[in-house]
């Protein structure tokens, strides 16, 4: 009896296309979950006002001067560098502003 001759690529492709098949009839079968709706929160818009703080050299605030007291600030923190041990120094500090 003869024998039939069948490559490995020709198998291999059979046996892909079967799996194919298997999977795109699962894909068919499985239901989408429905969308819940969010129950958060509405995020409420805090309002942030820019200072200048003083701070020591261990990040300890010192004082605080409105945006537009840049000046003051600066003369503040050479006083306190001068008469103290550690040198002080001004950055922008970020504060919530509550409204009533």
């Amino acid at each position: 009896m003869a024998r039939k001759v069948v490559s490995r690529k020709a198998l291999r492709e059979e046996a892909e296309a079967a799996n194919n098949a298997e999977a795109t009839t699962k894909k068919a079968k499985k239901k989408k979950a429905a969308k819940r709706k969010s129950r958060k929160k509405a995020d409420i818009d805090v309002r942030m006002k820019l200072y200048w703080g003083v701070f020591s050299q261990s990040l300890k605030r010192v004082a605080l001067y409105e945006f537009n007291q840049k000046k003051q600030a600066d003369k503040k923190a050479e006083d306190l560098s001068k008469s103290g041990k550690s040198p002080h120094f001004v950055q922008k500090v970020k504060e919530a502003v509550e409204e009533d």
